[in-house]
């Protein structure tokens, strides 16, 4: 997720540094030159594609000093030189050659024509328009790193200079309306965009989909440039309609242009993650375009983004991240710091041990996927012992773990035992043929009161289970102060 951040940022960087120019060749040349420098590579090129005649002209170029530019002569390629490159892209996969020595025995001419050119290694991701590819975008010698990562870096612009170049045949085409409204197609992941004067409040929406201005209720008649006043009014209405009442306050806040600037300052944008009644998480972002010379700010881009898929892998990853596939259960890592962070807060509680006696002969005698059947059984029955708010984990292998918090009498951790061993004796695996479940358990009690870690509680609760293992089914010890304090119960114990 941090790597994604820092390329949206470098994004929004390079569009805010682009929209400071006033054609769009400017801002195009602008846009590459922004990321040839952040990227440290020799030349970065876009190539478009002429169906017509099968040749593919370098329209754009940046070199990077003292490197020679080869735009000139790069015109009208025939695109049978590079087919190859074309069947990498129709396949959806960029071209990555990390050294050109290795291309040289199967892709002869391609070798020479890239060694003229002082080539040494180079990525070239394609570019597509309305499902076709349409040209490339390349990076000769970037710095040997992560050309995967990179890959990922210019698929992600890759729309952003399909948007440009719309941009620059509608200004071709003179055509004014066309070329403000072609704005919209800046990039694919914004639901709803907007040009705004800070200074005078006025706005044009670039982009909006029909389903928000269907929800609103107006007819903004997309693809005529107006320009209309109070864009605070307007953006407070769609806010009001569209947030869910628990964030409506932070979400005005966020959208307030009296106190943008300040926040602005010294930032590439700003974002801001809510849920609408519609699709569910977004997240809004100003991103500056331009400041007087003064350096007061003039406009921004005013943007809204649907993330609900996005959070949906977040929350995925960090439950892959914290939980035990198998049982479903916290791993060890997320379980430990659970139970460290109650610790840390010095909430009491009692820390328990349970490992499943003779777990290797089950295995031996019927097989691992009854052990893992044995193993999901017992993760059932730990969680349906213990409440929400108690930390279940599993250790590993047939070890598991509990903290249950304000469990601090014997008498009560009795009872405890008593229905976890009920519970375990429930358990029926038809191939082990009415042979049963023994439980070890092992527990020690913190009362709160004095610094403990994780490790000095697991130690003592590990001593007990030790203690437990000694006796013939299930059975559970608690450590005592000293070795002799230990108290041992079996079942018809407690």
């Amino acid at each position: 997720m941090k790597t994604i951040i820092k390329y949206e940022l470098v994004i929004n960087e390079a569009l805010r540094s682009a929209l400071n120019y006033n054609t769009p060749d400017e801002q195009i040349n602008e846009f590459i030159r922004f990321f040839g420098r952040h990227i440290g590579s020799d030349r970065i090129y876009i190539f478009e594609d002429c169906k017509e005649r099968h040749g593919t002209d370098n329209t754009y170029e940046w070199c990077a000093q003292g490197v020679t530019p080869e735009i000139d002569r790069l015109q009208n390629v025939d695109m049978d030189v590079i087919k190859w490159w074309y069947d990498t892209f129709s396949r959806g996969e960029s071209i990555i050659i990390t050294d050109i020595e290795d291309i040289k025995e199967e892709h002869r001419v391609s070798y020479d024509m890239l060694k003229a050119q002082n080539v040494r290694n180079v990525v070239v991701c394609p570019l597509r328009y309305k499902d076709e590819i349409s040209g490339f975008f390349g990076v000769d010698n970037p710095p040997k790193s992560d050309y995967r990562g990179l890959t990922t870096f210019l698929d992600m612009i890759g729309t952003l200079l399909i948007s440009f170049l719309k941009l620059r045949n509608s200004f071709i085409k003179s055509n004014k309306e066309a070329k403000l409204s072609s704005y919209s197609s800046l990039s694919k992941i914004y639901a709803s965009m907007y040009l705004v004067d800070v200074q005078t409040k006025r706005y044009h929406i670039i982009k909006m989909t029909d389903q928000i201005a269907e929800y609103l209720g107006k007819d903004f008649k997309m693809g005529e440039y107006e320009i209309r006043d109070g864009f605070c009014g307007h953006i407070k209405n769609i806010a009001e309609k569209m947030c869910t009442e628990s964030q409506l306050q932070e979400s005005l806040e966020f959208v307030d242009i009296s106190t943008l600037e300040e926040r602005l300052l010294g930032e590439n944008s700003i974002t801001h993650e809510f849920t609408d009644k519609i699709s569910g998480w977004n997240r809004s972002r100003f991103i500056p375009v331009d400041y007087d010379e003064d350096g007061k700010l003039l406009h921004v881009l005013f943007c809204i983004e649907c993330i609900e898929e996005e959070k949906k892998r977040e929350n995925r990853l960090i439950y892959l991240a914290q939980t035990d596939l198998m049982t479903g259960l916290c791993n060890r890592g997320s379980g430990e710091k659970k139970i460290t962070e109650f610790l840390k807060e010095k909430t009491g509680g009692l820390l328990c041990l349970v490992d499943c006696d003779k777990f290797k002969s089950i295995n031996d005698n019927y097989g691992h996927s009854v052990g893992d059947k044995v193993i999901i059984a017992i993760a059932e029955k730990l969680q349906k012992t213990c409440r929400d708010s108690d930390v279940v984990l599993r250790l590993g292998g047939d070890e598991f773990a509990m903290f249950i918090p304000g469990m601090l009498e014997q008498r009560v951790a009795e009872k405890f035992f008593e229905r976890f061993f009920e519970n375990i004796r429930q358990i029926d695996i038809i191939e082990m043929q009415g042979k049963s479940i023994e439980i070890s358990l092992g527990a020690c009690f913190y009362n709160g009161y004095e610094e403990v870690s994780f490790d000095q509680l697991y130690r003592k609760a590990d001593r007990a289970m030790y203690q437990s293992k000694k006796q013939k089914g299930c059975s559970a010890v608690i450590y005592g102060e000293e070795m002799s304090n230990f108290i041992r119960m079996q079942p018809g114990q407690l």
